[in-house]
């Protein structure tokens, strides 16, 4: 069973930074695509930031410029630098992976959520 924990997640004021971790721990053969979403309350989810295996972002339009991700396939780690954050930006944020247990078997595995709170 694989899981993924979240980290760095906290409450920072407007313009300030923060970098999520999100690890990926069992019995993991490789993982592809790696990325961030975010719920704020009464909202979807929505994609923030995705990383392939090769290391090809994207990015929502919305935090084009001021976040960065980043991946170390060695730690089966995800990032995301977050800077010049804004009050909009506050929402739960969620890593998601997708895991392959061998090169047939595969998962999307979601972590449990960290909150990010910017105050103006």
């Amino acid at each position: 069973q694989v899981q993924l924990v979240e980290s760095g997640g906290g409450l920072v004021q407007a313009g300030g930074s923060l970098r999520l971790s999100c690890a990926a721990s069992g019995s993991i053969f490789s993982i592809d695509d790696m990325g961030w979403y975010r719920q704020a309350p009464g909202k979807q989810r929505e994609l923030v930031a995705r990383i392939s295996s090769g290391d090809s972002p994207n990015y929502a339009d919305s935090v084009k410029g001021r976040f960065a991700i980043s991946r170390d396939n060695a730690k089966n780690t995800v990032y995301l630098q977050m800077n010049s954050l804004k009050p909009e930006d506050t929402a739960v944020y969620y890593c998601k992976a997708g895991v392959r247990y061998s090169r047939t078997a595969y998962q999307v595995i979601w972590g449990q959520g960290t909150q990010v709170t910017v105050s103006s």
